[in-house]
């Protein structure tokens, strides 16, 4: 007889804590718990979260009486770390030390593997991570900034974006190895993209594209350095400026494109204005990755929670739909990507990498 396998899966994003239990690749269990902004403004860093999210989580199992002896692993988003393989990364002490003391850059899901360690171990399962926010794999020629003292790496919504460029293949009865994707996930953070032959050989992170509800994404170095020796603001204002109080928020004071659109709805033109452009960097940074396969796309596809707005997707869609079709996939498949992940790891179907980058 079949061991039944249940994997608990723990994915934190800017503005919510989702969870859910699989229960042999079947979903048994979810909760998406939604963290407004001011009550993130609350904490300095995403470390200082670590007790909220955490107590998200068990609240989570407790009101489901849901027992930690029964599960077979816990499973988590990979957080900022350095480069990493895609796949699945058994969660160690090295790890936990670099993502409390020494992350490559705040993102929630760096307290996500903690919180994993700690219910795993004291019930003897394993803790994972999967397709980590730093899985890399650009080319060398997309490394080069024009400052030798900065390279560029890979760190965007991996989980999700292989995932979706995945379900696009097989809807279109193609093998994902075989098309080039260009992938937009619309989240608290937005990240584009692209899947050349299986692999993302180039992306447009938060940090160098789009803004997004609440990410200040790509903005003009100069003035950007004039404003961090003005003596106005310190280091963590600056940083907060950046991911945490830009984008949407900075402009309109809300990272709810829900209250935007009302907004919108009822007259608001600097909502609209706002509204529209995200819409345009978006579709910008969809046209830049579409030069590095010279304009050969099979697909483009939209998802993250934001592609929920059928205005946003729609204003993207009338700039990009000449480059190729475009498919709109909303939400994340990232609780399921997590599980499915782990579940292969715990079968013996692709083994768990070590980590020991320290």
């Amino acid at each position: 007889m079949t061991q039944t396998i249940r994997i608990l899966a723990i994915n934190p994003g800017s503005t919510s804590t989702k969870i859910a239990i699989f229960e042999n690749e079947v979903e048994t269990f979810r909760q998406n718990i939604e963290h407004p902004s001011s009550e993130i403004a609350k904490y300095k860093s995403v470390a200082d979260q670590y007790a909220l999210r955490k107590e998200a989580v068990l609240s989570f199992l407790a009101a489901n009486n849901f027992d930690s002896n029964d599960l077979s692993a816990v499973v988590a988003r990979g957080g900022s770390l350095p480069p990493l393989q895609g796949g699945a990364y058994r969660v160690n002490e090295a790890m936990i030390d670099r993502l409390r003391h020494r992350p490559t850059s705040e993102h929630a899901s760096n307290v996500a593997a903690i919180i994993a360690y700690e219910i795993a171990s004291p019930v003897h399962i394993p803790a994972y991570i999967y397709d980590a926010i730093s899985v890399d794999e650009l080319e060398a020629i997309a490394r080069v900034t024009g400052m030798p003292a900065i390279s560029r790496t890979s760190l965007c919504h991996t989980l999700n974006m292989r995932a979706v460029a995945r379900k696009v293949a097989t809807a279109h009865q193609k093998e994902y190895n075989d098309l080039n994707l260009i992938v937009a996930h619309l989240g608290g953070g937005i990240t584009v993209s692209l899947h050349h032959k299986g692999k993302m050989i180039d992306i447009v992170s938060d940090d160098e594209g789009p803004f997004s509800p609440e990410r200040a994404g790509r903005v003009h170095c100069r003035l950007l350095i004039d404003l961090c020796y003005s003596g106005k603001y310190d280091h963590q204002t600056m940083r907060k400026m950046l991911r945490g109080a830009g984008g949407l928020v900075a402009y309109l004071g809300t990272n709810s494109a829900i209250e935007v659109q009302e907004r919108i709805s009822k007259g608001d033109k600097e909502a609209a204005l706002i509204y529209n452009a995200m819409a345009y960097q978006i579709a910008k940074a969809i046209g830049e990755l579409a030069t590095v396969v010279k304009g050969q796309i099979d697909g483009i596809a939209l998802t993250g929670g934001l592609a929920y707005s059928t205005m946003l997707t729609a204003w993207i869609g009338e700039r990009v739909k000449f480059l190729a079709p475009v498919s709109v996939v909303p939400g994340e498949n990232e609780l399921e990507s997590l599980a499915l992940g782990a579940g292969r790891v715990l079968r013996g179907e692709e083994p768990a990498h070590e980590y020991d980058l320290g």
